[in-house]
């Protein structure tokens, strides 16, 4: 099989051909700035509205509740520092969890040496969140809880409702990183009790560079880039047009089409999983069996190091990761594998593979014959393998 299997779409997704023709006529032909007030700029204004009402129609959100900004780490970072601004007179205590992006985390970070104070929760085995322990650490001071809908690596879809649920009833606000959900799986803000939603046009076929964040109508916290009144005065910079026309195309689609490839997406997850776990020994499923995004497989070899095993998957055409694509760079094992409870050396033979409705049984086939191979030689090759093959006898 000599074509490309892409199988790393937590990473990014390819643009849609009726998403880039949608977006085509507002680089050239219609290139106005949407807040200039001539009729030339009225379509491009229009287009950017219209984009609005279907993000949140998708939502059961208001369209004066999205904001577009530039993707999902700045609606994360705008979430966890505007409310932290904003609340402060309340209090200085954020929740959140041991599992969440960089984009939560480093923020979180960031926000504790000004001065304010996160606990950090754990989660089991498949990565999911405590109820219980998420309410008994709920202060009078709690300004945030921020849990993300699901895990980007495992794949794990966390309880939100609920959470939400919790977060209401004890006066505090909710905000969830949806990146790797929105697009995937149904959400409705008001049934989940969701007051803040980060999402990014890119992970559901739409434009990189784009993202927009639901801000509860009601909610007040400062504007997150100052400068014109874009935004209704919360977020400046010069409309991207072009961006959110297409994450607004994306969304239509992806919602369109949204119960048709859940079912061909978890059809080939679960084929895959079944498969692996067959044909090569020592391995190890992360996350959650039944509460999972249905395009997400995670899984680790042992006796295996994940870098080795990506490059010849590469040579064979296959396109996977180990983890975010935000820590590709690092020698660290996934903080999210540590975090469910994986040691070093297990943690360190990852492999994530992401798939799309497109992904056929015929190339999962190819994927799994070619790990087979791939496993089978880079363990011959391990000093750790061969010693505990001689401890087996």
């Amino acid at each position: 099989m000599s074509e490309l299997i892409y199988m790393d779409n937590a990473a990014t997704t390819a643009v849609r051909p009726e998403v880039f023709d949608k977006m085509a006529p507002f680089f050239m032909e219609n290139y106005s700035n949407p807040s200039a007030i001539y009729s030339f700029a009225q379509e491009g204004k229009k287009a950017v509205e219209d984009a609005r009402e279907q993000i949140a129609s998708s939502l059961g959100a208001k369209p004066q509740e999205i904001y577009f900004t530039g993707g999902g780490s700045e609606s994360d970072n705008w979430a966890l520092k505007s409310v932290a601004e904003s609340y402060r007179g309340k209090g200085k205590h954020i929740i959140t969890t041991s599992i969440e992006h960089h984009a939560i985390l480093h923020t979180a970070e960031y926000l504790e040496k000004q001065g304010y104070e996160v606990t950090c929760l754990g989660v089991d085995a498949d990565g999911m969140v405590s109820l219980d322990e998420l309410e008994k650490a709920i202060r009078p001071d709690t300004i945030l809880i921020s849990v993300m809908f699901a895990n980007n690596e495992i794949g794990t879809i966390e309880p939100i409702a609920q959470i939400g649920a919790i977060a209401r009833k004890h006066g505090v606000l909710f905000h969830t990183d949806a990146v790797q959900a929105y697009g995937h799986v149904p959400i409705q803000v008001d049934e989940m009790n969701i007051d803040m939603l980060s999402a990014s046009g890119h992970k559901f076929n739409g434009p990189k560079g784009i993202g927009f964040l639901y801000i509860r109508k009601g909610i007040k916290i400062g504007s997150f880039i100052h400068g014109g009144a874009q935004e209704r005065g919360r977020r400046a910079g010069t409309t991207n047009t072009p961006g959110i026309v297409g994450m607004g195309e994306a969304s239509r689609l992806a919602h369109l089409e949204m119960e048709e490839n859940m079912r061909k997406e978890a059809a080939i997850r679960d084929y895959l999983i079944e498969k692996i776990e067959k044909e090569i020994p020592f391995v190890k499923v992360n996350g959650s069996r039944t509460d999972r995004l249905p395009n997400n497989v995670n899984v680790c070899f042992r006796f295996v190091e994940g870098e080795s095993l990506l490059i010849m998957l590469d040579q064979k055409g296959i396109c996977a990761s180990s983890g975010s694509a935000c820590t590709s760079g690092s020698l660290d094992p996934s903080h999210v594998l540590l975090a469910i409870g994986l040691p070093h050396e297990i943690a360190h033979g990852s492999l994530r593979l992401t798939i799309s409705p497109e992904i056929t049984r015929e190339q999962a086939d190819y994927v799994v014959e070619n790990l087979v191979q791939i496993v089978g030689r880079l363990r011959s090759m391990s000093p750790l393998y061969e010693d505990y093959v001689k401890n087996q006898k």
